[in-house]
This record gives structure tokens, sequence and C-alpha cells, in this order.
């Protein structure tokens, strides 16, 4: 079974965590930006249903 040799320190950590949350930002953040485009009807790449009518 692996184990590992030695402890992870602080700050590899605290690096390793403010990577994966500065991903999760950026991911958040695109995601609302197309959210909105699509709300406010600026969106020409998306296709959606609006009453069972399929609108660009």
């Amino acid at each position: 079974m692996a184990v590992p040799k030695k402890r992870t320190s602080e700050s590899r950590k605290r690096k390793r965590k403010t990577v994966w949350a500065a991903k999760a930002y950026e991911i958040a953040r695109k995601a609302f930006s197309q959210a909105r485009s699509v709300l406010t009807g600026r969106s020409n790449s998306f296709y959606y249903t609006t009453n069972g009518d399929i609108s660009k």
C-alpha cells in the first residue's frame, strides 16, 4: 500500500488550494457570463427552447 513518506508542508497545501480555487473561479465566471448572454438575448451561438419553439 502506498504511504507518503513525509507530511505535506502548509505552503504546498496553500498553493494547491489556491490553484484549485482559481480554476473553479474561472469556470464559474465563464458560466455566469454565458448565462447572462443567453438571458439578455445577445447570444448567437446557443439554441434553447421558449414555449416549445426552438429559438436561436
